[in-house]
């Protein structure tokens, strides 16, 4: 076994942002996930896929950050950050996640300024570039939550329609 590296302060913090990072996605992914196998099982394939496809986006950031931190020599964390809410009413779903994300973003923009008090430009890149993707998901989760909202039964109707022919 390999001696463990003594790393210096700075690079110890920006591993401990990069880890609660991860553990956020960690969170993240089994949330929605098991979000995924609810509407799977309600009908709602449309929805379904989507959220399946944000969970995978959330498995490649989760990815990115164990990268990063083993690139500064550290051990990527595999504790998630939370429990994940089973049973959730359909129209709980998109609000909770649009929170998750929501907060998820203000808790990255806090992780960059970490990076950049502690030296680490190529950290704080990485969280910006998340951000984005982030931001992407907080859209969709409010969009859908909006037209939920707005159109009710026609909409869900529509989304369960959709995939009859998959």
């Amino acid at each position: 076994m390999a001696a463990q590296k003594k790393l210096n302060p700075k690079k110890m913090k920006v591993i401990e942002v990069l880890n609660k990072a991860r553990s956020m996605e960690l969170y993240a992914i089994m949330q929605y996930m098991n979000q995924h196998y609810l509407l799977d099982d309600l009908d709602y394939s449309v929805l379904a896929k989507k959220m399946k496809k944000i969970a995978i986006d959330e498995m490649r950031h989760a990815e990115m950050f164990a990268e990063r931190i083993k690139d500064l020599d550290g051990e990527p964390t595999a504790q998630i950050d939370g429990s994940v809410k089973k049973g959730q009413a359909l129209k709980d779903v998109y609000p909770f996640d649009g929170n998750l994300e929501d907060d998820t973003i203000a808790q990255y923009n806090a992780f960059i300024k970490i990076c950049r008090e502690n030296s680490d430009q190529v950290s704080a890149n990485l969280f910006q570039r998340i951000i984005d993707e982030e931001q992407e998901h907080y859209n969709y989760f409010s969009d859908t939550e909006a037209h939920i909202k707005e159109l009710g039964d026609r909409f869900l109707a529509r989304m369960a329609a959709s995939g009859e022919s998959d």
